[in-house]
């Protein structure tokens, strides 16, 4: 079994000490990246549940360890350079966030040991059916890490929902949001578990979003949900210093502008150029500038003293997190789309990206009839992502990481913006050179829709994709229902809700060589319709010589090459929305969804329904080798035994078509929106592809969260599987070049043995003359050179026969 497809922005990463690897939290484990290459090359495994923090344990470069927390209720320390757990702490309750402020400003005791490591989390406290909603859920409790245990009557907090803790660079102070107010703690320089905490209140009209503490002054800044940034100066001056101020208590309103109530600050001052929600709020380090971002994909750059402001645009997506590494001029910034940027902050430049799998827009679901689906290349494991961002991204299952992304509509994104251009349909032929999209211009105040139809060729050499043909409104003003590309030859079909279907073919029947071909193209071969019945599906056979077209509650058979109508089989109670020919059977299976939804078998030779179940699959997957089939059916429609399941899991169920009884069954999570496909166990090119197996296919799952897994549908032993971890990983080393290799390149390598080879000068009378001719760089070394260069000034003496 192999996992992936796991989100890189649910938290904070984190950097080395060397700043060489980035530490990311991905679902149940902790994934270390070089930061020189951008691909992964260990990972922390362990954690039962999602990893909320991890924080890295400043030490020499060398040194590499880091404590986690998790959801689990587990801490744990690592060494991962091996990787290898050091220890494991359980505290009992989920832990939404952790901070190590000892760990900041450690100090040896007077008999030279290190006193106590203390954290502090905000934890879940999980409560009884029973009892009210609007209870406390969220506290904050201290942790003696040294003895692995919590510190009894500690509670700095209580809240009605766990969140995350901030801490102050230097661990002086860590604070927490909650609604419209800050809640600020003063940490001891010598931190114990009897000590007493010195704590303010900042208040604000909106809902805070981020907060940042100043890494040398008493200012803290805050962001809201409207925009706006807040900058408190003089924070904590009567309640954290040693002696009360004189008058402090008791200064008039005028003499404090902008601060509200009692707070202890000296001023506040609000900058706002952020049209949303501030996600992202840090100092630079030596506390001149101020970092803030959200949902406009912008990173501005604020002076402190001025208010002046400098920007990086374009950046895509909403941005989440902005961490600074141990390197002054290297930072990361964590976008909503699921890509972590490594940013040169000198030059505010992007260096390279950690880009996982495209995550599930919120947006596009308010769009009713505009589908995101997940198509699945089931020859070499890749998958394509329709994306919010007018792009299609390529991921490898086996590799887990992004391939390349593919821009299908040229138009400038802006994550603030309304959604106007959907790509809904996305087909890939079988061996990855073709690729077709559908996309939709969303009409507004009810006009001005428009459907466009392309296809793409992928370049023989480059491997990426290059428009070749755009046809817009290829079904009229109708909306395109399915697309499907002939397994065998350069063919597509695409279906209209308008009552017909159309079949495209490649004018040269191969692929272009490279990307400048210019004759490139597709044409409309045929046209078919059914009684004007509404096309709701198509696929085709394995070998291409047959077509499947649903027309609205019957299936119709024809001849592709022909455009004739072979035969006409069913007829089901509701629309049929999926067909699909099982293997090289003779069998194809169709899906209605509805108030009345139905499997069903269908046997090519009889022309006859085979058998049925009353099942709405959410999704459907043949094997290309053999007769079975795997269906994913949601909770609501399937009862398994005696478990109860939650709304949104659901079973994968594999049947033989010949078989009503299933082969097999498994229970999942997140079903709605989840994707099957039959995969290749290794990539397999053309010719390899005709000596495959059955026994070579897994079953791949891409549940609604866009995580896959990818297992043996039969029973194959876990073993066997597991290879797949390995491809996942980069065995490169760091390439990154620093000092003088970083201007100049590596200098060339010099061997300490001398050449004793003569040097072979040209004939001539005066060799001297030619000794330095050529180029400089070419030249032998020095102490040859001037060898050679003496003796050919020396007169030889002719030989004396005696």
């Amino acid at each position: 079994m192999f996992t992936g497809g796991k989100s890189f922005v649910s938290s904070p990463p984190a950097f080395s000490n060397d700043a060489k690897r980035l530490l990311v939290c991905t679902g149940n484990t902790v994934s270390v990246f070089s930061t020189s290459t951008g691909l992964q090359t260990n990972e922390l495994e362990g954690h039962e549940a999602q990893v909320t923090s991890v924080i890295v344990v400043p030490a020499s470069k060398v040194l590499n360890y880091c404590w986690t927390a998790s959801l689990d209720g587990k801490i744990k320390y690592w060494d991962f350079a091996a990787p290898e757990l050091m220890k494991t702490i359980d505290i009992r309750f989920p832990i939404h966030s952790m901070v190590i402020p000892s760990l900041l400003n450690q100090t040896t005791e007077s008999n030279g040991k290190l006193p106590d490591l203390f954290s502090y989390v905000y934890s879940e406290v999980v409560k009884q059916k029973e009892e009210h909603s609007n209870s406390f859920r969220g506290q904050i409790q201290k942790c003696n890490l040294t003895k692995s245990r919590l510190v009894g009557g500690v509670k700095l907090a209580e809240t009605q929902s766990p969140g995350s803790i901030t801490i102050s660079p230097y661990g002086k102070y860590i604070g927490v949001r909650e609604k419209r107010k800050l809640r600020i703690w003063e940490i001891p320089e010598k931190d114990s578990e009897h000590v007493c905490y010195k704590k303010i209140r900042l208040h604000h009209t909106r809902s805070i979003t981020a907060l940042a503490f100043h890494p040398t002054e008493r200012v803290i800044a805050a962001g809201d949900v409207t925009g706006r940034i807040l900058i408190w100066r003089g924070v904590g001056l009567q309640t954290f210093s040693n002696s009360k101020l004189v008058n402090g208590p008791n200064k008039d309103e005028e003499d404090r502008p902008g601060v509200r109530d009692e707070d202890d600050a000296d001023s506040c001052t609000t900058w706002h150029w952020h049209s949303a929600q501030v996600n992202v709020l840090f100092f630079s380090s030596d506390g001149a500038y101020l970092y803030s971002g959200g949902r406009e994909g912008v990173l501005v750059c604020w002076q402190l003293d001025s208010g002046k402001k400098k920007f990086l645009p374009r950046i895509g997506s909403p941005l989440l997190y902005f961490i600074s590494s141990p390197d002054p001029t290297l930072s990361s910034i964590s976008c909503a789309d699921n890509r972590i940027q490594l940013l040169r902050t000198t030059s505010m430049e992007f260096l390279r990206s950690i880009s996982g799998i495209k995550l599930p827009s919120s947006h596009l679901a308010t769009y009713e009839g505009f589908g995101s689906d997940v198509v699945v290349n089931p020859t070499d494991g890749v998958i394509a992502v329709p994306a919010e961002d007018y792009r299609v991204q390529f991921y490898s299952l086996f590799d887990d990481r992004e391939i390349q992304e593919v821009q299908i509509c040229q138009r400038n994104h802006h994550p603030g913006d309304e959604i106007t251009v959907k790509v809904n349909l996305v087909a890939l032929s079988r061996d990855g050179s073709t690729m077709s999209t559908v996309e939709t211009r969303l009409p507004e105040e009810g006009i001005g829709s428009l459907v466009t139809l392309k296809f793409w060729a992928r370049g023989s050499q480059s491997k990426q994709f290059n428009l070749s043909t755009v046809i817009y409104e290829p079904h009229r003003e109708a909306g395109i229902s399915s697309i499907a590309v002939r397994p065998t030859g350069h063919m597509a079909v695409s279906s209209s809700y308008g009552g017909d279907f159309k079949v495209w073919v490649n004018r040269h029947g191969t692929p272009p060589k490279d990307e400048t071909h210019q004759n490139a193209g597709w044409t409309c071969h045929a046209v078919g319709s059914y009684k004007k019945k509404p096309m709701t599906s198509a696929a085709f056979s394995s070998d291409g010589s047959v077509l499947a077209v649903a027309a609205e509650k019957v299936i119709t058979l024809w001849d592709p090459d022909r455009n004739t109508l072979l035969a006409v089989i069913g007829d089901s109670v509701e629309p049929i929305t999926t067909l699909s020919f099982v293997g090289k059977s003779d069998y194809l299976v169709s899906a209605s969804r509805g108030s009345k939804p139905q499997l069903t078998i269908w046997s090519m030779s009889k022309l006859c329904a085979t058998w049925s179940y009353r099942l709405d699959a959410e999704a459907i997957s043949c094997s290309m080798y053999n007769s079975t089939f795997a269906v994913l059916v949601l909770s609501e429609q399937m009862v398994v035994g005696e478990a109860t399941l939650h709304p949104h899991e659901g079973t994968i169920v594999l049947f033989n078509a010949e078989n009503a009884v299933p082969l097999s069954t498994w229970l999942v999570s997140k079903a709605q929106g989840g994707k099957l496909s039959f995969v290749l166990s290794s990539p397999k090119s053309e010719d390899e592809i005709s000596e495959t197996k059955a026994e070579d296919e897994v079953l791949a799952y891409i549940n609604g969260a866009h995580e896959y897994v990818l297992f043996s549908p039969n029973g194959e032993p876990e073993s066997k599987l597991s290879v797949f971890r390995q491809w996942g990983f980069s065995s490169l080393e760091d390439t990154e070049r620093h000092g003088y290799a970083s201007i100049y390149g590596e200098l060339p390598e010099f061997s300490l043995k001398i050449d004793q080879s003569p040097f072979l000068s040209a004939s001539s009378e005066k060799t001297w003359k030619t000794i330095f001719s050529g180029p400089s760089h070419s030249l032998p070394p020095l102490p040859k050179l001037c060898s050679d260069f003496l003796e050919s000034l020396l007169e030889r003496r002719s030989a004396v026969v005696e």
